[in-house]
This record gives C-alpha cells, sequence and structure tokens, in this order.
C-alpha cells in the first residue's frame, strides 16, 4: 500500500475552536494560555499554574517548535515541576537577543544564597514549605559589611531593595507582613556546584558586586520582554551555571 504524498487534513470537528474574529492559531486555549504565560513570566510552576503547566506538558513539541522559531530554549525541569526559557545564541549566527542579561547585584546574592541555605535545612527537616523572616535576610546581608561602613541605614534600604527584587522575581513571597516562602526555583537558580562556589567567594570575602543572569539564573531571570543590554555583564564575568 503507497503512502499518502500529503498529510492527511484532520476532520472538521477537530479542528482548534475559533477563538476571535480572523483567529489563525493552532493551539487549544489552555496551551496558548501556557504559552503566554511562558513569554510573559520568569518561570511557570505546576504549583501556581497546574491547568497551564499539564496544557504545556501536552503539547510539549510544538511550544518548544515555537520557542526554538524566536531562538528561545525551553526548559522543563520535571524535579520541582517547573518550565521557564533561556536565550539560544547559535554560534555563527547574528539573531535578536529576546532575553537580556539583567544582573543579580552582591546584596541580592547574598540573600538568595542564605534564602538557598535555608530551603534545604527545612526541606531536610521533613518540612512541606520553607519560610524565613525579613530580618533575618537583612540581618545576613548586613553581616557581610565591611568594618569601616558607617552609613548603615542606606545598607539597609539596599538589603531592604533586594528582598522586593526578589519577590518580584518570584524567588520570594511574602505570606505575611515581614515573612516570606522560599519558592522552589530557588533550587534551580542555585545549584549545589553554583553554591559552592558562593560560599567560597563570601568566605574569602570577594563576591562580585553584580553576577550575570546565566551566572546565577541559567538564563531563568526576570527581563525577559526587553532587549538585550550591552552593558549587563555577559556570560563571561563567572563560569556557567548557578550558585
Amino acid at each position: 500500500m503507497s503512502t499518502p504524498a500529503f498529510v492527511e487534513t484532520p476532520p472538521m470537528e477537530e479542528d482548534v475552536p475559533v477563538l476571535f474574529d480572523g483567529d489563525r492559531g493552532q493551539l487549544p486555549l489552555e496551551a496558548r494560555r501556557a504559552f503566554a504565560l511562558l513569554l510573559r513570566a520568569r518561570y511557570v510552576a505546576a504549583a501556581d499554574n497546574p491547568v497551564e503547566w499539564k496544557a504545556l506538558l501536552a503539547n510539549l513539541d510544538v511550544l518548544e517548535s515555537r520557542c526554538h522559531d524566536m531562538f528561545l530554549q525551553l526548559v522543563i525541569d520535571r524535579d520541582y515541576e517547573l518550565a521557564y526559557k533561556k536565550q539560544l545564541r547559535p554560534d555563527g549566527l547574528s539573531v535578536p537577543i529576546l532575553l537580556k542579561d539583567e544582573p543579580y547585584r552582591r546584596v541580592e546574592t547574598l540573600l538568595m544564597v542564605h534564602a538557598r541555605n535555608v530551603f534545604r535545612q527545612q526541606q531536610g527537616a521533613g518540612e512541606r514549605a520553607a519560610f524565613i523572616d525579613a530580618e533575618e535576610l537583612v540581618e545576613y546581608a548586613m553581616s557581610f559589611l565591611a568594618s569601616d561602613e558607617t552609613n548603615l541605614a542606606l545598607r539597609r534600604r539596599e538589603a531592604e531593595a533586594a528582598m522586593t527584587t526578589l519577590q518580584r522575581e518570584r524567588v520570594l513571597d511574602e505570606v505575611s507582613p515581614g515573612r516570606f516562602r522560599i519558592l522552589p526555583v530557588i533550587e534551580v537558580l542555585l545549584p549545589v556546584e553554583r553554591l559552592q562556589e558562593l560560599a567560597r567567594w563570601l568566605k574569602a570575602g570577594d563576591v562580585p558586586d553584580v553576577l550575570a543572569d546565566d551566572d546565577v539564573a541559567g538564563d531563568a531571570h526576570a527581563g525577559d520582554d526587553a532587549e538585550g543590554d550591552d552593558d549587563a555583564p555577559t556570560d563571561d564575568t563567572l563560569p556557567e551555571e548557578a550558585p
């Protein structure tokens, strides 16, 4: 029996419903929502968006293809049930950069390192979720100040601003005033190998002022809707992968 020359057209009853006038999309509503959320947000978590997570996995091939059309890589972490995107930079090709390398500042990195350790400790103790107080984070950051630092109020404001950044990045979730849940994405941002490297820097007191996105977040950092920043640190600032 000969192989048909063309792909069979699915029956009309299997066509994707039209969602708006002129709609030429080929994905069902749930998959479109998952794709739009993936493009807009830093990451998609099954715990926060169970319907979109299920749709993402069900339509993984086509969503990965659509990401590749934009020179993005769709990354699925099944252990922590997270999906995020990375910027592709193919050798020898000049491509538009959609995800900018927005660096973490030193104080943000310090807070993430401490939050990561607390997350591991509480998870190891059998806790279902890990929590930390704002004051504990501030005190940890302040403990790395130079002995001759005099503007403590400014440094405290910097630490508080860093916590705000980590909330926006969905690393911390404020569950009550001054108390945060540490979200599981911290494990993706700071894998063990990178955490060990940062621990050595902390001990030596030479943590860089900024850490490039690829260095700390495997390209999962925010700023995903902006063009690349030529002034931002590049992948060469520090070794690849994250603490």
